[in-house]
């Protein structure tokens, strides 16, 4: 008998996103999350396999868990801040506002302006302006919608 899961896992690709949303209510007896088509797809493939194969060990998990720990010290809202999106530490940010060019320099633990240390982007972008602003979209890291 040959295995169905590669085949349902290769039907996600052309299975009409309503029905990719049905699929995640069965199988995960919630409501889908409100994430692009390819988020529901990789979700949906690892659960497929996950409920036909089984998931991780036990072990594995506290392995994962430890190494995690090791990378942030514990703190779990580290683990949700995509380090990908961050610039090398000793980049330099330069903005123009108001007729004055302010620097920002990445540093390992956050940025620092005008000689000290700030753990966010909007922190600086609300002493330059005297505004909120999200400090990202205000150096032009990522546009309005959220892009990089």
């Amino acid at each position: 008998m040959t295995d169905p899961i590669p085949a349902r896992l290769a039907a996600l690709k052309t299975t009409p996103t309503p029905d990719l949303k049905q699929q995640w209510r069965d199988l995960f007896d919630s409501e889908p999350p409100p994430f692009n088509r390819r988020y529901l797809e990789s979700r949906l493939a690892y659960r497929i396999q996950e409920l036909a194969y089984g998931g991780l060990k036990p072990e594995t998990i506290r392995r994962l868990e430890r190494l995690g720990e090791d990378l942030d010290g514990g703190d779990r809202h580290k683990r949700y801040i995509r380090t990908d999106r961050m610039p090398i530490a000793g980049t330099r940010l330069i903005r123009e506002w108001q007729g004055v060019e302010h620097v920002v320099t990445v540093t390992k633990d956050g940025f620092e302006w005008q000689g000290r240390p700030y753990k966010s982007l909007s922190a600086i972008a609300r002493g330059i302006t005297g505004t909120r602003w999200n400090g990202w979209v205000f150096f032009g890291l990522k546009n309005q919608r959220g892009r990089t």
